[in-house]
C-alpha cells in the first residue's frame, strides 16, 4: 500500500482540495473587484481608486504563482488571471491541472478505491477539459466557479460516504487537511501583504477583511462568535485558532494528526518514522496552543506568526514524503 500508492492517494487529496480552494478564492476576489468598481461608479468621491491590476496580482500571489504568471502573461488583467488560474494547462496549479493530476493519481489505483470516486472525478475532468476561456464570462464567473465547487463537493461527499476507513482513506484525508491548512495560511499571507501596502485605515480594508472570511466560507460562522466586529485580530484568531470551524488552521492540523495516527504500519522502521512524523505535527499544534488573543493585535506580529506556520506546514509536506513515499520528496 505504501510508497507509490500512498503518494497517489495523498496527492489526490491535496489536488482536489487545492482545486476547490482556488475556485473559492478566485470567485470571492472577482466579486470584490466588481463591488469595488460599482462603488466607484456610485460614490467616486468617497472611495480611492486602486489599480485594477494590483487586485488581480493579489489573487495570483495568494495562490503562490506570481513569477510563473509574469513569465507567461506580463501584465495582470482580468481575463488573463482567470484563464491562468483555471484553464491554463501550462500552469501546474491551475484548476484544470489540479483536477487532471488528481484524476491521474486515482487512475493508477482504481482497483483499490470505490468506483464511484472514479466516476465523479472523471466526470469533473471531462467537463472541465471541454470548457473554453469564453465560458468563464458567458454566464458569469460566479456560476462557473460554483460548478467547480459543486463537483469538488460531490467527490468529497462520495469519499465520506463510501470509502472504508482504512489506510487509503487516511492518506487521502492527510493530504486534504495539510493542503487546507496551507491554503488558509496562504490567504492570510496575501491579506497581510495587502495591509502593508495600503494600511488598514484605508477605505478598502473592510472588504478585504470580509474576503478573508468568504474565501474560507467562514463569514456566517465568524459572525456567530464576533457579530459585526470585523477586525483583523478577530479574523486572524478565528481563522487560525477556532477549534470547530473546519477550515481553520487548528482544525485542519488536528484532523491531520488524527488521520496520521490511524495509519497502520507493519514495518518496524516505518513505524519509527511514523512516530517521528506524529511528533512533528504535534510541535506545530503546540505552537498554536501557546497563542493568546494578544498575539493577534499587531499586524507585524501576525505576519511573523503566519509566515512561521506556513513554513511549518510546508515542512510537514516534505516530512510526509520522506516518511511514506517512494521518492525522497514529492512536488506540488
Amino acid at each position: 500500500m505504501l510508497n507509490r500508492n500512498a503518494e497517489a492517494l495523498f496527492w489526490m487529496g491535496r489536488y482536489m482540495e487545492r482545486a476547490e480552494n482556488h475556485a473559492r478564492l478566485i470567485d470571492v476576489h472577482y466579486h470584490l473587484q466588481a463591488e469595488h468598481e460599482l462603488g466607484l461608479e456610485r460614490s467616486p468621491d468617497h472611495l480611492e481608486r486602486i489599480d485594477s491590476s494590483t487586485k488581480w496580482m493579489r489573487i495570483v500571489e495568494a495562490l503562490g504563482s506570481r513569477s510563473n504568471y509574469e513569465e507567461q502573461y506580463g501584465a495582470f488583467t482580468e481575463i488573463d488571471v482567470l484563464l491562468y488560474m483555471t484553464l491554463d494547462w501550462g500552469n501546474e496549479n491551475s484548476i484544470v491541472s489540479c483536477v487532471s493530476h488528481a484524476r491521474g493519481n486515482l487512475r493508477t489505483l482504481r482497483e483499490k478505491v470505490p468506483s464511484e470516486l472514479w466516476d465523479s472525478l472523471n466526470g469533473f475532468y471531462l467537463w472541465l477539459r471541454e470548457c473554453q476561456p469564453d465560458d468563464l464570462l458567458r454566464e458569469s464567473p460566479h456560476t462557473f466557479f460554483g460548478r467547480i465547487k459543486d463537483w469538488a463537493a460531490l467527490f468529497l461527499g462520495l469519499c465520506q460516504s463510501v470509502m472504508p476507513r482504512e489506510n487509503e482513506w487516511h492518506f487521502i484525508e492527510c493530504g486534504r487537511y495539510l493542503e487546507r491548512a496551507e491554503n488558509t495560511l496562504r490567504i492570510l499571507k496575501s491579506t497581510i501583504s495587502a495591509a502593508c501596502s495600503e494600511g488598514w485605515s484605508h477605505a478598502a480594508s473592510y472588504p478585504y477583511l470580509q474576503a478573508v472570511l468568504k474565501s474560507v466560507s467562514g463569514h456566517q460562522a465568524f459572525r456567530r462568535y464576533y457579530a459585526d466586529g470585523i477586525a483583523i485580530e478577530a479574523i486572524f484568531e478565528f481563522v487560525i485558532l477556532n477549534a470547530v470551524f473546519p477550515r481553520s488552521v487548528q482544525f485542519s492540523l488536528h484532523s491531520l494528526d488524527e488521520h496520521l495516527r490511524l495509519i497502520e504500519l507493519q514495518d518496524k522502521t516505518l513505524r519509527t518514522q511514523h512516530d517521528r512524523m506524529i511528533r512533528q505535527v504535534g510541535k506545530v499544534k503546540a505552537d498554536l496552543a501557546c497563542l493568546e488573543q494578544d498575539d493577534f493585535m499587531l499586524l507585524d506580529s501576525n505576519a511573523v506568526l503566519v509566515n512561521h506556520l506556513f513554513d511549518a506546514t510546508q515542512q510537514l509536506g516534505v516530512a510526509f514524503a520522506k516518511t511514506f513515499f517512494r521518492l525522497g520528496e514529492a512536488s506540488a
